[in-house]
Protein backbone atom coordinates (compact mmCIF):
# COMPACT_ATOMS: atom_id res chain seq x y z
CA UNK A 1 0.00 0.00 0.00
CA UNK A 2 2.78 2.44 0.92
CA UNK A 3 4.70 1.69 -2.27
CA UNK A 4 1.55 2.22 -4.35
CA UNK A 5 0.79 5.63 -2.80
CA UNK A 6 4.46 6.63 -3.05
CA UNK A 7 4.44 5.74 -6.73
CA UNK A 8 1.41 7.93 -7.40
CA UNK A 9 3.11 10.84 -5.63
CA UNK A 10 6.24 10.31 -7.77
CA UNK A 11 4.09 10.58 -10.90
CA UNK A 12 2.52 13.85 -9.75
CA UNK A 13 5.82 15.37 -8.61
CA UNK A 14 7.52 14.23 -11.81
CA UNK A 15 5.01 16.06 -13.97
CA UNK A 16 5.47 19.38 -12.20
CA UNK A 17 9.15 19.26 -11.19
CA UNK A 18 11.04 17.18 -13.74
CA UNK A 19 8.60 18.25 -16.43
CA UNK A 20 9.57 21.88 -15.81
CA UNK A 21 13.25 21.02 -16.35
CA UNK A 22 12.53 19.19 -19.60
CA UNK A 23 10.31 22.01 -20.87
CA UNK A 24 13.03 24.58 -20.10
CA UNK A 25 15.50 22.56 -22.19
CA UNK A 26 13.17 22.22 -25.18
CA UNK A 27 11.98 25.87 -25.04
CA UNK A 28 8.53 25.74 -26.68
CA UNK A 29 7.56 29.03 -28.37
CA UNK A 30 4.93 30.61 -30.62
CA UNK A 31 6.30 29.64 -34.05
CA UNK A 32 3.80 28.42 -36.64
CA UNK A 33 3.07 24.72 -36.22
CA UNK A 34 2.67 22.35 -39.22
CA UNK A 35 -1.13 22.39 -38.93
CA UNK A 36 -1.14 26.20 -39.13
CA UNK A 37 1.61 26.60 -41.74
CA UNK A 38 0.73 23.69 -44.07
CA UNK A 39 -2.90 22.56 -43.63
CA UNK A 40 -4.00 19.87 -46.10
CA UNK A 41 -7.42 18.84 -44.78
CA UNK A 42 -6.30 15.22 -44.32
CA UNK A 43 -3.42 14.86 -41.86
CA UNK A 44 -2.49 18.52 -41.20
CA UNK A 45 -5.61 19.80 -39.47
CA UNK A 46 -5.85 22.04 -36.39
CA UNK A 47 -7.77 20.32 -33.58
CA UNK A 48 -8.70 21.67 -30.12
CA UNK A 49 -6.12 21.13 -27.38
CA UNK A 50 -8.39 18.87 -25.31
CA UNK A 51 -9.02 16.66 -28.33
CA UNK A 52 -5.32 16.39 -29.06
CA UNK A 53 -4.66 15.28 -25.49
CA UNK A 54 -7.30 12.54 -25.63
CA UNK A 55 -6.19 11.44 -29.10
CA UNK A 56 -2.58 11.17 -27.91
CA UNK A 57 -3.65 9.26 -24.80
CA UNK A 58 -5.62 6.73 -26.81
CA UNK A 59 -2.85 6.50 -29.43
CA UNK A 60 -0.21 5.57 -26.86
CA UNK A 61 -2.22 3.75 -24.18
CA UNK A 62 -2.49 0.38 -25.87
CA UNK A 63 -2.73 -2.89 -23.99
CA UNK A 64 0.68 -2.39 -22.38
CA UNK A 65 -0.53 -0.42 -19.33
CA UNK A 66 -3.27 -3.04 -18.78
CA UNK A 67 -2.36 -6.48 -20.15
CA UNK A 68 1.37 -5.77 -19.86
CA UNK A 69 1.23 -4.78 -16.21
CA UNK A 70 -1.05 -7.68 -15.28
CA UNK A 71 1.89 -9.89 -16.24
CA UNK A 72 4.53 -7.39 -15.11
CA UNK A 73 3.31 -7.16 -11.52
CA UNK A 74 4.45 -10.76 -11.12
CA UNK A 75 7.95 -9.29 -10.72
CA UNK A 76 6.73 -8.05 -7.33
CA UNK A 77 5.44 -4.86 -5.73
CA UNK A 78 8.69 -3.14 -6.75
CA UNK A 79 6.78 -2.28 -9.95
CA UNK A 80 4.96 0.40 -7.95
CA UNK A 81 8.27 2.26 -7.85
CA UNK A 82 9.73 1.28 -11.22
CA UNK A 83 6.63 2.26 -13.22
CA UNK A 84 6.38 5.89 -12.02
CA UNK A 85 10.15 6.53 -11.97
CA UNK A 86 10.51 5.04 -15.45
CA UNK A 87 7.44 6.89 -16.71
CA UNK A 88 8.79 10.28 -15.59
CA UNK A 89 12.49 9.91 -16.42
CA UNK A 90 12.10 7.83 -19.60
CA UNK A 91 8.64 7.52 -21.11
CA UNK A 92 7.36 11.08 -20.72
CA UNK A 93 10.68 12.58 -21.88
CA UNK A 94 10.80 10.20 -24.86
CA UNK A 95 7.29 11.15 -25.96
CA UNK A 96 7.77 14.90 -25.46
CA UNK A 97 11.10 15.08 -27.30
CA UNK A 98 9.78 12.98 -30.20
CA UNK A 99 6.66 15.14 -30.43
CA UNK A 100 8.54 18.45 -30.32
CA UNK A 101 11.09 17.31 -32.92
CA UNK A 102 8.23 16.34 -35.21
CA UNK A 103 6.46 19.69 -34.74
CA UNK A 104 9.68 21.56 -35.56
CA UNK A 105 10.30 19.53 -38.72
CA UNK A 106 6.86 19.87 -40.36
CA UNK A 107 5.27 16.87 -38.65
CA UNK A 108 8.08 14.51 -39.69
CA UNK A 109 7.64 10.83 -38.89
CA UNK A 110 10.21 9.01 -36.78
CA UNK A 111 11.90 7.54 -39.87
CA UNK A 112 12.51 11.03 -41.24
CA UNK A 113 13.80 12.25 -37.87
CA UNK A 114 16.26 9.34 -37.85
CA UNK A 115 17.41 10.31 -41.36
CA UNK A 116 17.92 13.93 -40.34
CA UNK A 117 19.89 13.05 -37.22
CA UNK A 118 21.56 9.68 -37.77
CA UNK A 119 22.29 9.54 -41.52
CA UNK A 120 21.10 7.51 -44.49
CA UNK A 121 22.53 4.13 -43.47
CA UNK A 122 20.74 3.97 -40.12
CA UNK A 123 17.68 5.50 -41.78
CA UNK A 124 17.42 2.65 -44.29
CA UNK A 125 17.93 -0.02 -41.63
CA UNK A 126 15.46 1.58 -39.27
CA UNK A 127 12.83 2.21 -41.95
CA UNK A 128 12.69 -1.48 -42.87
CA UNK A 129 12.64 -2.46 -39.20
CA UNK A 130 9.87 0.03 -38.35
CA UNK A 131 7.56 -1.18 -41.11
CA UNK A 132 7.84 -4.75 -39.80
CA UNK A 133 7.43 -3.60 -36.18
CA UNK A 134 4.31 -1.56 -36.91
CA UNK A 135 2.79 -4.49 -38.80
CA UNK A 136 3.30 -6.53 -35.61
CA UNK A 137 1.58 -3.77 -33.62
CA UNK A 138 -1.43 -3.75 -35.95
CA UNK A 139 -1.73 -7.55 -35.82
CA UNK A 140 -1.47 -7.64 -32.01
CA UNK A 141 -3.99 -4.81 -31.62
CA UNK A 142 -6.49 -6.66 -33.78
CA UNK A 143 -5.93 -10.01 -32.09
CA UNK A 144 -6.14 -8.97 -28.42
CA UNK A 145 -9.35 -6.86 -28.60
CA UNK A 146 -10.97 -9.58 -30.73
CA UNK A 147 -10.12 -12.16 -28.03
CA UNK A 148 -11.53 -9.88 -25.32
CA UNK A 149 -14.69 -9.18 -27.32
CA UNK A 150 -15.31 -12.88 -27.93
CA UNK A 151 -14.69 -13.62 -24.24
CA UNK A 152 -16.98 -10.83 -23.07
CA UNK A 153 -19.94 -11.56 -25.33
CA UNK A 154 -19.43 -15.28 -25.96
CA UNK A 155 -19.69 -17.04 -29.28
CA UNK A 156 -16.36 -18.86 -29.37
CA UNK A 157 -14.27 -18.90 -32.55
CA UNK A 158 -17.02 -17.49 -34.75
CA UNK A 159 -17.33 -14.41 -32.50
CA UNK A 160 -13.56 -14.03 -32.53
CA UNK A 161 -13.29 -14.03 -36.32
CA UNK A 162 -16.27 -11.71 -36.71
CA UNK A 163 -14.57 -9.34 -34.26
CA UNK A 164 -11.29 -9.59 -36.20
CA UNK A 165 -13.07 -8.71 -39.44
CA UNK A 166 -14.96 -5.78 -37.90
CA UNK A 167 -11.85 -4.32 -36.24
CA UNK A 168 -9.81 -4.74 -39.42
CA UNK A 169 -12.42 -2.93 -41.52
CA UNK A 170 -12.50 -0.08 -38.99
CA UNK A 171 -8.70 0.19 -39.12
CA UNK A 172 -8.77 0.55 -42.90
CA UNK A 173 -11.44 3.26 -42.75
CA UNK A 174 -9.70 5.17 -39.95
CA UNK A 175 -6.40 5.00 -41.85
CA UNK A 176 -7.83 6.42 -45.06
CA UNK A 177 -10.15 9.15 -43.76
CA UNK A 178 -8.96 12.65 -42.73
CA UNK A 179 -7.84 12.77 -39.10
CA UNK A 180 -10.69 15.07 -38.02
CA UNK A 181 -13.48 12.94 -39.55
CA UNK A 182 -13.19 9.75 -37.46
CA UNK A 183 -10.28 9.93 -35.01
CA UNK A 184 -11.04 13.55 -34.11
CA UNK A 185 -14.73 12.79 -33.51
CA UNK A 186 -14.85 9.44 -31.70
CA UNK A 187 -11.62 9.50 -29.68
CA UNK A 188 -12.88 12.07 -27.15
CA UNK A 189 -15.80 9.76 -26.29
CA UNK A 190 -13.54 6.72 -26.06
CA UNK A 191 -11.09 8.71 -23.93
CA UNK A 192 -13.84 9.65 -21.49
CA UNK A 193 -14.88 5.98 -21.17
CA UNK A 194 -11.30 4.92 -20.54
CA UNK A 195 -10.64 7.55 -17.89
CA UNK A 196 -13.97 6.99 -16.11
CA UNK A 197 -13.38 3.22 -16.04
CA UNK A 198 -9.85 3.64 -14.67
CA UNK A 199 -10.95 6.14 -12.03
CA UNK A 200 -13.79 3.82 -10.97
CA UNK A 201 -11.36 0.92 -10.54
CA UNK A 202 -8.90 3.17 -8.69
CA UNK A 203 -11.59 4.29 -6.23
CA UNK A 204 -12.80 0.79 -5.40
CA UNK A 205 -9.25 -0.55 -5.13
CA UNK A 206 -8.22 2.23 -2.79
CA UNK A 207 -11.27 1.64 -0.62
CA UNK A 208 -10.57 -2.11 -0.48
CA UNK A 209 -6.86 -1.56 0.27
CA UNK A 210 -7.60 0.84 3.13
CA UNK A 211 -9.78 -1.85 4.71
CA UNK A 212 -7.21 -4.59 3.97
CA UNK A 213 -3.68 -3.22 3.27
CA UNK A 214 -2.40 -6.75 2.65
CA UNK A 215 -4.07 -6.68 -0.78
CA UNK A 216 -1.25 -4.54 -2.17
CA UNK A 217 1.74 -6.34 -0.66
CA UNK A 218 3.31 -9.64 -1.65
CA UNK A 219 1.55 -12.52 0.10
CA UNK A 220 3.31 -15.81 0.78
CA UNK A 221 1.30 -17.48 -2.00
CA UNK A 222 2.25 -14.69 -4.41
CA UNK A 223 5.96 -14.89 -3.53
CA UNK A 224 5.91 -18.62 -4.20
CA UNK A 225 4.86 -18.04 -7.83
CA UNK A 226 6.26 -14.60 -8.68
CA UNK A 227 8.86 -14.07 -11.41
CA UNK A 228 12.49 -14.48 -10.35
CA UNK A 229 15.90 -14.59 -12.01
CA UNK A 230 16.14 -18.26 -11.04
CA UNK A 231 12.99 -18.86 -13.09
CA UNK A 232 14.44 -17.13 -16.18
CA UNK A 233 12.66 -13.86 -15.38
CA UNK A 234 15.37 -11.41 -14.22
CA UNK A 235 14.04 -7.88 -13.73
CA UNK A 236 16.80 -6.69 -16.06
CA UNK A 237 15.85 -7.09 -18.87
CA UNK A 238 12.49 -8.88 -18.60
CA UNK A 239 10.47 -6.32 -16.63
CA UNK A 240 11.17 -3.52 -19.10
CA UNK A 241 10.18 -5.68 -22.06
CA UNK A 242 7.03 -6.98 -20.34
CA UNK A 243 5.83 -3.57 -19.12
CA UNK A 244 6.59 -1.44 -22.14
CA UNK A 245 3.87 1.17 -22.56
CA UNK A 246 3.57 1.96 -18.86
CA UNK A 247 7.28 2.82 -18.56
CA UNK A 248 8.78 3.49 -21.99
CA UNK A 249 7.51 2.57 -25.44
CA UNK A 250 9.09 3.35 -28.79
CA UNK A 251 5.66 2.91 -30.37
CA UNK A 252 4.73 6.29 -28.86
CA UNK A 253 7.35 8.02 -31.02
CA UNK A 254 5.61 6.65 -34.13
CA UNK A 255 2.30 8.11 -32.91
CA UNK A 256 3.59 11.55 -31.89
CA UNK A 257 3.70 12.88 -35.49
CA UNK A 258 -0.03 12.24 -35.91
CA UNK A 259 -0.81 14.78 -33.17
CA UNK A 260 2.20 16.96 -34.05
CA UNK A 261 0.29 17.67 -37.27
CA UNK A 262 -2.88 18.78 -35.46
CA UNK A 263 -1.49 21.07 -32.71
CA UNK A 264 -2.16 24.80 -33.00
CA UNK A 265 0.66 26.01 -30.72
CA UNK A 266 3.78 24.08 -29.74
CA UNK A 267 3.40 25.24 -26.12
CA UNK A 268 0.50 22.79 -26.00
CA UNK A 269 2.98 19.96 -26.66
CA UNK A 270 3.93 19.58 -23.01
CA UNK A 271 0.41 18.68 -21.92
CA UNK A 272 -0.17 16.51 -24.98
CA UNK A 273 3.07 14.49 -24.99
CA UNK A 274 4.60 14.68 -21.50
CA UNK A 275 1.29 14.97 -19.65
CA UNK A 276 -0.52 12.12 -21.37
CA UNK A 277 2.37 9.77 -20.67
CA UNK A 278 2.00 10.61 -16.98
CA UNK A 279 -1.70 9.75 -17.28
CA UNK A 280 -0.73 6.45 -18.89
CA UNK A 281 1.59 5.83 -15.94
CA UNK A 282 -1.41 6.32 -13.65
CA UNK A 283 -3.41 3.79 -15.69
CA UNK A 284 -0.54 1.30 -15.42
CA UNK A 285 -0.33 1.81 -11.65
CA UNK A 286 -4.06 1.19 -11.18
CA UNK A 287 -4.09 -2.02 -13.22
CA UNK A 288 -0.90 -3.23 -11.52
CA UNK A 289 -2.59 -2.75 -8.16
CA UNK A 290 -5.72 -4.53 -9.36
CA UNK A 291 -3.67 -7.47 -10.60
CA UNK A 292 -1.67 -7.80 -7.37
CA UNK A 293 -4.85 -7.67 -5.31
CA UNK A 294 -6.52 -10.37 -7.41
CA UNK A 295 -3.43 -12.57 -7.33
CA UNK A 296 -3.39 -12.29 -3.53
CA UNK A 297 -7.09 -13.12 -3.33
CA UNK A 298 -7.05 -15.87 -5.98
CA UNK A 299 -3.52 -17.38 -6.16
CA UNK A 300 -4.68 -19.96 -8.71
CA UNK A 301 -4.82 -17.13 -11.29
CA UNK A 302 -1.08 -16.42 -11.05
CA UNK A 303 0.53 -17.23 -14.39
CA UNK A 304 -2.77 -17.70 -16.24
CA UNK A 305 -3.92 -15.79 -19.34
CA UNK A 306 -3.87 -12.03 -18.52
CA UNK A 307 -7.15 -11.54 -20.41
CA UNK A 308 -8.93 -13.73 -17.89
CA UNK A 309 -7.22 -11.92 -15.00
CA UNK A 310 -8.41 -8.60 -16.44
CA UNK A 311 -12.01 -9.80 -16.42
CA UNK A 312 -11.58 -11.08 -12.85
CA UNK A 313 -10.22 -7.71 -11.67
CA UNK A 314 -13.24 -5.85 -13.01
CA UNK A 315 -15.84 -8.40 -11.95
CA UNK A 316 -14.46 -8.61 -8.39
CA UNK A 317 -13.95 -4.92 -7.68
CA UNK A 318 -16.74 -3.30 -9.71
CA UNK A 319 -20.49 -3.68 -10.11
CA UNK A 320 -21.41 -5.88 -13.06
CA UNK A 321 -22.56 -3.04 -15.33
CA UNK A 322 -19.47 -0.96 -14.60
CA UNK A 323 -17.31 -4.05 -15.04
CA UNK A 324 -18.56 -4.50 -18.60
CA UNK A 325 -17.90 -0.81 -19.33
CA UNK A 326 -14.32 -1.11 -18.06
CA UNK A 327 -13.60 -4.22 -20.13
CA UNK A 328 -15.07 -2.43 -23.16
CA UNK A 329 -12.78 0.52 -22.41
CA UNK A 330 -9.77 -1.83 -22.50
CA UNK A 331 -10.95 -3.23 -25.84
CA UNK A 332 -11.22 0.35 -27.09
CA UNK A 333 -7.76 1.04 -25.70
CA UNK A 334 -6.26 -1.61 -27.94
CA UNK A 335 -8.32 -0.69 -31.00
CA UNK A 336 -7.45 2.99 -30.80
CA UNK A 337 -3.75 2.18 -30.81
CA UNK A 338 -4.03 -0.27 -33.69
CA UNK A 339 -5.82 2.09 -36.05
CA UNK A 340 -3.27 4.85 -35.55
CA UNK A 341 -0.44 2.31 -35.91
CA UNK A 342 -1.76 1.56 -39.40
CA UNK A 343 -2.15 5.29 -40.04
CA UNK A 344 1.44 5.82 -38.93
CA UNK A 345 2.51 3.09 -41.35
CA UNK A 346 0.77 4.91 -44.20
CA UNK A 347 2.33 8.24 -43.26
CA UNK A 348 5.81 6.75 -42.88
CA UNK A 349 5.65 4.98 -46.25
CA UNK A 350 4.32 8.13 -47.90
CA UNK A 351 7.23 10.10 -46.47
CA UNK A 352 9.78 7.48 -47.52
CA UNK A 353 8.53 7.28 -51.12
CA UNK A 354 7.40 10.93 -51.40
CA UNK A 355 3.76 10.05 -52.11
CA UNK A 356 1.25 12.90 -51.88
CA UNK A 357 -1.44 11.98 -49.34
CA UNK A 358 -4.02 14.61 -50.11
CA UNK A 359 -5.78 12.61 -52.91
CA UNK A 360 -7.60 9.44 -51.83
CA UNK A 361 -6.15 7.08 -54.46
CA UNK A 362 -2.47 7.32 -53.35
CA UNK A 363 -3.59 6.71 -49.77
CA UNK A 364 -5.52 3.63 -50.86
CA UNK A 365 -2.61 2.26 -52.91
CA UNK A 366 -0.33 2.52 -49.86
CA UNK A 367 -2.84 0.81 -47.59
CA UNK A 368 -3.56 -2.21 -49.85
CA UNK A 369 -0.20 -3.97 -49.26
CA UNK A 370 -0.53 -3.22 -45.54
CA UNK A 371 -3.88 -5.00 -45.53
CA UNK A 372 -2.37 -8.07 -47.22
CA UNK A 373 0.64 -8.19 -44.87
CA UNK A 374 -1.50 -7.77 -41.74
CA UNK A 375 -3.92 -10.48 -42.90
CA UNK A 376 -0.97 -12.86 -43.32
CA UNK A 377 0.31 -12.09 -39.82
CA UNK A 378 -3.16 -12.62 -38.34
CA UNK A 379 -3.52 -15.97 -40.10
CA UNK A 380 -0.11 -17.11 -38.83
CA UNK A 381 -0.58 -15.82 -35.28
CA UNK A 382 -3.86 -17.68 -34.86
CA UNK A 383 -2.56 -20.98 -36.20
CA UNK A 384 -1.77 -22.06 -32.61
CA UNK A 385 -1.05 -20.60 -29.17
CA UNK A 386 2.74 -20.66 -29.65
CA UNK A 387 2.47 -18.55 -32.80
CA UNK A 388 0.62 -15.77 -31.00
CA UNK A 389 3.11 -15.90 -28.12
CA UNK A 390 5.94 -15.42 -30.63
CA UNK A 391 4.06 -12.50 -32.20
CA UNK A 392 3.64 -10.86 -28.78
CA UNK A 393 7.30 -11.42 -27.85
CA UNK A 394 8.62 -9.92 -31.09
CA UNK A 395 6.22 -6.99 -30.69
CA UNK A 396 7.46 -6.39 -27.13
CA UNK A 397 11.20 -6.23 -27.81
CA UNK A 398 10.90 -4.49 -31.20
CA UNK A 399 8.95 -1.79 -29.39
CA UNK A 400 11.97 -1.04 -27.23
CA UNK A 401 14.34 -1.06 -30.20
CA UNK A 402 12.21 1.75 -31.66
CA UNK A 403 12.65 3.63 -28.37
CA UNK A 404 16.43 3.32 -28.76
CA UNK A 405 16.28 5.01 -32.17
CA UNK A 406 13.92 7.73 -30.92
CA UNK A 407 16.13 8.59 -27.93
CA UNK A 408 19.24 8.43 -30.10
CA UNK A 409 17.67 10.94 -32.51
CA UNK A 410 16.59 13.12 -29.57
CA UNK A 411 20.09 13.07 -28.10
CA UNK A 412 21.70 14.09 -31.39
CA UNK A 413 19.10 16.85 -31.69
CA UNK A 414 19.86 18.28 -28.25
CA UNK A 415 23.63 17.89 -28.63
CA UNK A 416 23.47 19.72 -31.96
CA UNK A 417 21.69 22.65 -30.30
CA UNK A 418 24.25 22.73 -27.45
CA UNK A 419 21.52 22.04 -24.90
CA UNK A 420 21.62 19.61 -21.94
CA UNK A 421 21.12 16.17 -23.45
CA UNK A 422 21.11 14.12 -20.25
CA UNK A 423 17.32 13.96 -20.39
CA UNK A 424 17.54 11.69 -23.47
CA UNK A 425 21.03 10.19 -23.08
CA UNK A 426 20.39 8.58 -19.69
CA UNK A 427 17.14 6.81 -20.67
CA UNK A 428 18.64 6.06 -24.08
CA UNK A 429 21.68 4.31 -22.64
CA UNK A 430 19.49 2.42 -20.18
CA UNK A 431 16.93 1.11 -22.69
CA UNK A 432 19.69 0.25 -25.18
CA UNK A 433 21.33 -1.78 -22.40
CA UNK A 434 18.01 -3.48 -21.61
CA UNK A 435 16.99 -4.47 -25.13
CA UNK A 436 20.53 -5.49 -26.16
CA UNK A 437 20.78 -7.66 -23.04
CA UNK A 438 17.45 -9.24 -23.94
CA UNK A 439 18.50 -10.07 -27.52
CA UNK A 440 21.86 -11.48 -26.40
CA UNK A 441 20.48 -13.49 -23.47
CA UNK A 442 17.07 -14.77 -24.56
CA UNK A 443 16.76 -18.24 -26.07
CA UNK A 444 14.48 -21.27 -25.75
CA UNK A 445 16.74 -22.45 -22.91
CA UNK A 446 16.02 -19.17 -21.14
CA UNK A 447 12.27 -19.45 -21.62
CA UNK A 448 11.94 -17.28 -24.72
CA UNK A 449 12.09 -17.23 -28.53
CA UNK A 450 15.18 -17.44 -30.70
CA UNK A 451 18.20 -15.52 -29.45
CA UNK A 452 21.91 -15.86 -28.81
CA UNK A 453 21.47 -17.44 -25.38
CA UNK A 454 24.52 -15.89 -23.74
CA UNK A 455 25.10 -16.06 -20.01
CA UNK A 456 23.18 -13.20 -18.38
CA UNK A 457 26.23 -11.45 -16.96
CA UNK A 458 28.12 -11.74 -20.25
CA UNK A 459 25.08 -10.20 -21.94
CA UNK A 460 25.12 -7.37 -19.37
CA UNK A 461 28.79 -6.64 -20.13
CA UNK A 462 28.42 -6.56 -23.92
CA UNK A 463 25.14 -4.60 -23.73
CA UNK A 464 26.62 -1.99 -21.41
CA UNK A 465 29.60 -1.44 -23.70
CA UNK A 466 27.37 -1.15 -26.77
CA UNK A 467 24.94 1.27 -25.11
CA UNK A 468 27.68 3.66 -23.95
CA UNK A 469 29.44 3.48 -27.32
CA UNK A 470 26.23 4.20 -29.25
CA UNK A 471 25.44 7.37 -27.33
CA UNK A 472 29.07 8.49 -27.39
CA UNK A 473 28.72 8.27 -31.18
CA UNK A 474 25.58 10.41 -30.90
CA UNK A 475 27.67 13.19 -29.34
CA UNK A 476 30.16 13.03 -32.22
CA UNK A 477 27.43 12.80 -34.84
CA UNK A 478 25.75 15.97 -33.52
CA UNK A 479 28.62 18.10 -34.82
CA UNK A 480 27.74 17.05 -38.38
CA UNK A 481 24.02 17.85 -38.45
CA UNK A 482 21.99 21.04 -38.60
CA UNK A 483 18.44 20.87 -37.25
CA UNK A 484 15.68 23.33 -36.52
CA UNK A 485 16.08 24.65 -32.95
Amino acid sequence: MKLFITGLLVLAAGYFLYGAIVKRILRPDDRATPAVANPDGVDYVVLPHWKNMLIQLLNIAGIGPVIGVISGVLFGDIVFVIIPVGCVLMGAVHDYVAGMMSIRHNGANLTELVRLTSGKTLYRIFSAFLVLALLLVVAVFINIPAQLTAGLFGGGNSAFYISVAAIFVYYIIATLFPVDKIIGKIYPLFGAILLLGTVALFGTLLFAAVKDPSLLVESAAFKAKMFTAAGNKPILPMLFVTIACGILSGFHATQAPIVARTIRNEKQGFGVFFGMMIVEGFIAMVWSAGALAVYNLFPALIGTNPNGVLVKITSHFLYSNISVVVVVSVIILAITSGDTAMRSLRLSLAEMFRVDQKPLMPRLLLVLPLIAATAGLLYWSNADNSSFQKLWTYFAWSNQVIAVFALLAGSIYLFSLKRPAFITVLPGVFITFVVTTYILWISPEHGGPLGLGLDLYDAYMFAGFFAVTLFAWARLRADEVKLNP
